[in-house]
């Protein structure tokens, strides 16, 4: 599991949330993509930003509150970032200082995907851990979306 970051250049405004889909799409260039529903709060600012943060999360305790966060909780409601710790990125990308991994990576291509979008992400920073076993699907806790899919 995932927490995507974006930031809307224009309006300053943030956003992020829980995904399941993503992947490498190739090892050279590197290339990444994630997908984000359409009727995700993320996905419209994710539309106008130049650089997306990619989040894994590990299964401790702090990780697991991120994902309930990111993933239960819905930016139309609540400011997630005033929830938690962050420090903006490249391009004031997010960065959530409990994710002890990320890569921010430059939107090459939107791509429509049905109920999602594909962002093709150039990474332009990747850091982090190694360590911690990530969380899966399996391993989160239950937890209601804050948007429906689809």
């Amino acid at each position: 599991m995932f927490v995507v970051t974006a930031a809307d250049p224009g309006t300053g405004e943030r956003d992020g949330c829980l995904v399941g889909f993503a992947t490498q799409t190739s090892i050279d260039p590197f290339r990444f993509l994630v997908c984000l529903s359409r009727r995700n709060r993320t996905c419209r600012t994710a539309e106008a930003a130049a650089v997306l943060a990619v989040h894994v999360l590990g299964q401790d305790e702090d990780q697991r509150e991120l994902a309930a966060l990111f993933g239960a909780r819905t930016g139309d409601d609540v400011d997630k970032f005033a929830r938690c710790s962050w420090r903006p990125g490249p391009e004031g990308v997010p960065l959530l200082s409990a994710a002890r991994r990320h890569l921010a990576g430059r939107v090459l291509e939107r791509v429509d995907l049905g109920d999602h979008v594909g962002f093709l992400l150039d990474p332009i920073e990747v850091a982090g851990d190694g360590g911690a076993a990530p969380l899966t699907f399996r391993s989160l806790p239950d937890l209601e979306p804050g948007h429906q899919a689809g």
